[in-house]
This record gives C-alpha cells, structure tokens and sequence, in this order.
C-alpha cells in the first residue's frame, strides 16, 4: 500500500475552504465495485473517514449485510471536509468537496480508498494497486463551473443504462430518471428524491442552498449541456 499512499499525494496543495471536484477509477479502469456490497463498503467509509479519528476495518466489523446503514448513525465530526454530492460507478467515483483542514482532502482520500483497498484485496484476493494513480481534482473556481458539476455528476449513472449519452443524448428522459431515481449509489436519491440514512454523508444544508435544484431531468440535461465544453473532464 505504500505506494499507493506516494501516488495519492499532492504536488500542489489543495486550497483551504475551497471546493473541488475528485475523481478515480480502478487501475487499467478495472471494475471497483462488483455488487451492492462493495457500494455500500464505500458509502460508509466515506462517511466514518471524514473524521479526525483513523479508519480501522475493525470499525466496521459489527455493521454486517442491511445493518451496515446503522453506520451512519454515528457520530462523526465531519472535519476534513465538506462532502456535497458523489457518485459511484463500477469502474470510478466522483466527489464533490470542500476542504475543511490543510491537507484534508489529502488525508481524506487517502484514508478512504487504502481502507476500500484492504476491504477489496481481501474479499477478491487480489493483489497489487487498486485505483489509477493518485486521484484527480479540479478546482470549482466560478459559480457556473460550481453549479454545472451537480447535474454532471448526478447524471453521471445514466453511463450505465446508456453508455452515449452524453454524446447523442438521452433516448428516453422519463426512463432515465426513474433510473436515477432507484439508484442508491448516488447523492441525486438525497437532493431529489427523499431522505434515507445514508443523507448523513452530506454537508445536506450546506450544499442544497448553493445548488440549483432542477427538479426535471430536462433542466439537468440543458444545465450539464451548457457547460459540458467549457468543463468536462472525467
């Protein structure tokens, strides 16, 4: 794991107060999640990492199979960052973050996906580097590219259903966003659909008042459309 660790540090450090978008995918863009579990594994590690205290897989050990929700339950200190939207797919994720500490995006996704990393190696016996290097980060420097990473990320799963959407668009709206709506590994079910324990992830307050909550997947698609030139990149 050590050499993951080199690869997951900064040679520019991330800005205080900041936010940022961040990303990774499995290494040769291998899969990194292969069933609800592993999804779920990530969820919570999310969520109890983003704490002054280390993460230790014997933390977790007492949340087995559906009880893993009572994980976030817990009481965290939310100190290292602000988490406002993600979303995870088979083969990568997407963050967004504020940097609440010097280096905590850093010590963020570093204690993150090493943990993610033993959990995986173990259950896979696999061996040798999980993700693509150390993650990527773009800086969310104006309100527009801010407001346009929310529906790019949350649209992000439809990849899955139809992998050139964001190409030639989406064939059927109404079906895509009764997928969206179903799937649970995206901060979109929080924002758009209702509340579930896993909201507890979120800087929730925080970031609904900063957002632009298009409650039409139309809107999404004209806002994500508007900015995709000047924007994407993952």
């Amino acid at each position: 794991y050590l050499l993951e660790f080199k690869y997951m540090l900064r040679a520019t450090p991330l800005v205080g107060g900041e936010a940022y978008h961040i990303y990774n995918r499995g290494a040769t863009k291998q899969k990194i999640f292969f069933d609800d579990a592993d999804y779920r594994r990530f969820l919570a590690l999310i969520f109890v990492g983003n704490n002054t205290e280390s993460i230790h897989l014997s933390n977790l050990r007492k949340y087995q199979g559906p009880s893993l929700t009572r994980v976030f339950e817990e009481s965290i200190d939310h100190a290292l960052v602000g988490i406002y939207a993600y979303s995870l797919m088979p083969n990568h994720f997407h963050l967004v973050l504020q940097q609440k500490t010097d280096d905590g995006i850093t010590r963020f996704a570093k204690r993150v996906c090493t943990a993610y990393s033993m959990y995986f190696n173990l259950k896979y016996n696999h061996s040798g580097t999980l993700f693509q290097g150390r993650f990527k980060s773009n800086h969310l420097d104006t309100d527009p590219y801010f407001k346009w990473i929310f529906p790019y990320i949350h649209l992000n799963p439809v990849s899955i259903r139809e992998p050139q959407w964001q190409e030639k668009g989406i064939s059927n709206p109404a079906r895509a966003k009764e997928f969206l709506k179903n799937y649970q590994y995206s901060s979109y079910y929080d924002y758009y659909v209702g509340e579930r324990p896993e909201r507890a992830i979120l800087a929730y307050d925080e970031a609904a008042d900063l957002l632009d909550k298009e409650s039409d997947i139309q809107d999404m698609l004209a806002t994500y459309a508007k900015g995709r030139v000047l924007y994407s990149s993952a």
